[in-house]
């Protein structure tokens, strides 16, 4: 039985040393000093803490050396044993197991292959702040073969890609291993001892890397002693008036300035507004310039950073604002991503006190090379934080768009990713506004902006107008037309028409912006998707608008109506209208009461064929006396009036209405003076008969008959005209209504009739 003291920890792992090594225990008493020192550690381990994971490693390392019976025969292992409830920390036996199987002889990667670390994935719970040092969780388990290159790197950290630097093959080829104890060389072992060699020489690697020892020599034959006095001296600088500094102190300080932070020999100027080297450190002109070079990219990070941090706290900057600043700090992330690898490796030579030779080094070589494609995309960043300064809404949007026309598909590739972030909420802005009518823009971003003072009266012409300004660049002029028009008639049909239908019995699809995937899906096909949504809801919601105005308000019947009645269209309604008014309006129009001559007018209705008209066009048609002037009479004041509200009243408007009653007036007075023609025609063929047996007065009879056979004739020549003008532009008009998709259409052809009937009768400014 066991004594307490060979059961105590020390003893066992003394025990452990000597049976991996095959020696006593004076043999392996530097050995054994390493190992407490490294159990006593606060090491974190350089995989993830996942049981699955770590099998998943095993299984893929067992059937990349074609081994895929042993395979599976560890998957079945492997669930027996995740079924007992004995083990606490299966986890670290799995750890063990995959550690113990890798090949000591090769060198480890975790020290030096740069290729491999930096294509690895980053911490999860790394942060996003360059403060923030992170050990890499996910280093490889399994060592390469030392006469194959290093594989490429086909992982992408984040979806920007700033961190998924391309590393293979930068650090050059591997060194070559060291001996593993001092004096002892070498030796292929023996295959009775192939285990216990393979477990020795990856406990003896780390310590004899840091023995000194003058014999042994890195991959380049330096001495050990020399190599870690030379990190030293890099690490401490000088601290007298001219610097001798070293390449490594510039590493640590371009690794700072990333950042944005001052280092000790690289400081901000502002006076230069760049990264400047210390005029008294002594550099060589390569080492200056390369440090100069690499700095550009913390002032690339400060511009970007202050321009997010101004406008991140600004809430008048809208949402599309927000969505930019967002876009930007999620390339700033990635950005730190990389940061935290390249700190990570540099924490990793100064706390595990392991020389990595320098071969592994980082270098100022090395960073330009891994920031090449950081930089250009903090160029691109930079250049569009200069282009938006100002804008905002659709205005910001149509300025990031314009850096997508370019031919370079890495730098398009980016700016379409900002793209989709940042149209994201016009596009939500946009759907909510077709298919519910609803315009939510605090911030004033969208196109479409609204007047919340108009009356429910003016809604179609003036509450809502478009923002020119504002409509992306990606959306063309008639798609924002037809934008607004949709969003329009929605609100008319509620707010003018009292029609509660909803939405979707309008339109038969309907989608919403529902993340920024949808708007860059959007965006590879603006001419057919897009397009199609917005023609889809403008013809159906159109449609539905037209008609409700045509059946439920009679649209339009009231357009004939205004022709009948106004224009005088309706000839026998007219005719008996001027006999019954004759009467009443050769009275002074101080003399006319409103209520007398509607009734006329009622009598005038019954006794023609206007009585066959709706009620409710009836009801509509009224009397209206103008302003009396000195010496008017009843002729002079007297119009017919139709009254019109609701939804009619969008297109019949004041405006309208005017125009109808100065041509209404003209048509009237032109068929007064008919009228009177006629009368004064009548008498003179009385008076023909009656003064035939006075001879004296024939000739003047004679030159009074021709003088109103002349009145006559240009007043029905002039009718002719007017009447041919009057049908020729309402042929026209009733075309257009007919053919038209929105009431848009109706009532600009409704207000081209208008404008045309007036110029043609020679009512206009320029006729007079």
């Amino acid at each position: 039985m066991a004594t307490p003291d060979q059961k105590s920890p020390n003893v066992l792992l003394q025990n452990l040393c000597c049976r991996i090594l095959g020696r006593s225990e004076a043999d392996v008493a530097q050995q054994f000093q390493y190992a407490v020192r490294v159990i006593g550690s606060n090491f974190a381990p350089t995989v993830e803490r996942d049981e699955f994971l770590v099998a998943e490693k095993i299984k893929k390392e067992l059937i990349r050396q074609r081994r895929e019976a042993d395979a599976a025969l560890f998957s079945e292992l492997h669930r027996k044993l995740h079924s007992q409830g004995i083990l606490k920390n299966k986890w670290s036996i799995l750890y063990l197991l995959l550690s113990l199987s890798e090949d000591p002889r090769k060198q480890p990667s975790k020290v030096s292959s740069y290729a491999a670390l930096f294509a690895q994935a980053l911490p999860r719970d790394a942060h996003s702040t360059p403060y923030y040092y992170a050990r890499p969780q996910s280093l490889p388990l399994s060592y390469q073969d030392r006469s194959a290159p290093s594989a490429p790197s086909s992982g992408s950290m984040g979806s920007s890609g700033i961190s998924s630097v391309s590393l293979c093959g930068l650090s050059g080829p591997a060194p070559t291993p060291q001996p593993l104890l001092p004096g002892q060389s070498h030796q292929a072992p023996g295959v009775g001892d192939c285990l216990r060699q393979q477990l020795g020489s990856r406990l003896a690697w780390t310590l004899t890397a840091n023995q000194p020892s003058s014999q042994t020599t890195t991959s380049r034959g330096i001495p050990n002693t020399v190599s870690r006095n030379m990190t030293r001296s890099r690490r401490e600088g000088d601290t007298g008036g001219t610097m001798e500094v070293t390449e490594a102190a510039l590493v640590r300080d371009i690794l700072y300035v990333f950042q944005g932070i001052d280092g000790k020999n690289i400081k901000m100027s502002n006076t230069e507004n760049c990264y400047k080297v210390e005029g008294k450190a002594n550099l060589s002109k390569s080492l200056r310039d390369t440090a100069v070079r690499l700095a550009e990219l913390g002032w690339l990070h400060n511009k970007i950073r202050k321009y997010t941090d101004q406008r991140s706290l600004d809430r008048s900057f809208g949402l599309v604002g927000q969505s930019f600043c967002a876009a930007l700090h999620q390339e700033l992330k990635e950005y730190y991503r990389l940061l935290s690898v390249l700190h990570s490796q540099l924490q990793l030579e100064d706390d595990q006190g392991v020389n990595l030779g320098l071969e592994s080094s980082l270098t100022l070589r090395r960073l330009l090379v891994w920031t090449y494609d950081p930089k250009i995309r903090l160029k691109t960043l930079a250049a569009l934080v200069d282009h938006c300064q100002g804008r905002k809404g659709g205005e910001l949007a149509s300025a990031v768009h314009a850096y997508t026309k370019t031919g370079d598909p890495y730098m398009r590739s980016l700016v379409q990713h900002i793209l989709s972030l940042v149209s994201h909420p016009i596009l939500s802005f946009l759907y909510r506004w077709i298919y519910d009518g609803e315009l939510e823009d605090t911030y004033h971003e969208f196109f479409v902006a609204s007047d919340p003072t108009v009356k429910t009266d003016r809604l179609w012409h003036d509450k809502y107008t478009l923002r020119k300004s504002m409509i992306p660049s990606f959306i063309t002029m008639d798609q924002s037309r037809k934008v607004l028009l949709i969003g329009k008639s929605i609100n008319f049909l509620h707010q003018v028409c009292h029609d509660q239908t909803p939405t979707a019995k309008m339109i038969a699809v309907t989608r919403s912006a529902e993340s920024p995937q949808d708007a860059a899906d959007l965006f590879t096909d603006l001419e057919n998707a897009f397009q199609g949504k917005i023609d889809a809801a403008y013809f159906e919601t159109s449609k539905y608008l037209l008609d409700v105005l045509n059946k439920k308000y009679s649209l339009l019947d009231h357009m004939q109506a205004m022709r009948r009645y106004l224009l005088l269209g309706q000839g026998d309604f007219i005719r008996h209208l001027m006999d019954l008014l004759k009467p009443e309006l050769v009275r002074p129009a101080t003399t006319l009461y409103q209520h007398n001559l509607t009734g006329i007018l009622e009598t005038a209705v019954r006794a023609t064929n206007a009585q066959f008209d709706s009620p409710e066009i009836l009801r509509r048609l009224d009397v209206r006396l103008l302003e009396v002037s000195p010496g008017d009479t009843g002729w002079d004041v007297f119009s017919l009036d139709y009254h019109v509200d609701g939804p009619i009243a969008t297109v019949f408007t004041r405006e309208c209405m005017s125009h109808y009653l100065r041509v209404f007036n003209f048509l009237w007075r032109a068929k007064r003076m008919e009228y009177i023609l006629t009368d004064i025609r009548k008498g003179h063929m009385c008076n023909a008969k009656l003064l035939r047996s006075v001879p004296e007065f024939s000739g003047v009879l004679h030159q009074c008959h021709i003088l109103a056979s002349e009145m006559v004739h240009f007043i029905h020549q002039m009718q002719y005209y007017i009447t041919f003008v009057l049908e020729c532009s309402w042929d026209e008009l009733w075309n257009k209504v007919q053919r038209a998709q929105d009431l848009d259409h109706i009532i600009a052809a409704h207000e081209v009739f208008l404008d045309t009937i007036i110029s043609r009768c020679l009512l206009d400014s320029s006729s007079r």
